[in-house]
């Protein structure tokens, strides 16, 4: 069961998070049953994912065969040892991280308007200094190539995610992860401390505002 206090609602961090990305996961199923998990490059615009690839292969059958599929997006920040807060004990020992999970029915797409501006913002997002033709539908050069790939969009009816930074940890232990980052210095330690102070629940802020304000008063 997913922790409520890892769970993210807010649409505009889920869509900044899902713009931000290049990479996810399709998930489908063939005929025979059998799951299949692909790896590939995406797009996200107004809840429809698009990808690209070939017209035929095992991942055209799944989508034909049963075309409503699962789409994972993740992104680790930080592995978290268990030293951190606990010097001798295994289980404190985790990652920090951000991923979405959608579902939703998969088509392929046969305008080719529709292929042009999807590949559009693939490249915006692969490869945003420019330095290739617009593409355009109507330009004879494009137009062959958009008849011959194929271009999938998944219509997505459910979008949930989870962004975990510590969020279940006490004010104590909390501190503890933010010094072992800041004495680690790893790639990516600073941005993750950062989204552990910005992920502090505010029923815990409020409960340690009352403490604070408590402790005025003790002997």
């Amino acid at each position: 069961m997913r922790r409520k206090e890892f769970s993210i609602d807010e649409e505009q961090e889920i869509h900044e998070f899902l713009f931000g990305m290049s990479f996810g996961f399709l998930g489908t199923i063939g005929e025979d049953g059998r799951p299949r998990v692909t790896p590939l490059n995406y797009v996200y615009d107004k809840g429809i994912f698009y990808f690209h690839g070939s017209r035929i292969g095992e991942k055209m059958e799944h989508i034909k065969a049963y075309p409503y599929v699962s789409f994972s997006v993740a992104d680790e920040y930080a592995v978290i040892p268990s030293y951190f807060t606990d010097p001798s004990l295994a289980c404190p020992a985790t990652s920090f991280f951000k991923s979405v999970t959608a579902s939703g029915r998969a088509e392929v797409v046969q305008d080719l308007e529709e292929k042009a501006a999807a590949f559009t913002l693939l490249m915006k997002k692969l490869q945003p200094e420019g330095g290739y033709d617009k593409v355009d539908a109507s330009n004879p050069v494009y137009a062959s190539r958009l008849r011959n790939v194929a271009v999938v969009k998944i219509v997505t009816d459910h979008i949930s995610a989870k962004f975990k930074f510590g969020q279940n940890l006490t004010e104590g232990k909390r501190e503890q992860v933010l010094c072992g980052l800041e004495a680690r210095g790893a790639k990516r330690d600073a941005e993750t401390a950062q989204h552990v102070r910005n992920s502090i629940p505010i029923s815990r802020n409020r409960k340690s505002d009352k403490d604070a304000e408590a402790a005025k008063y003790d002997d």
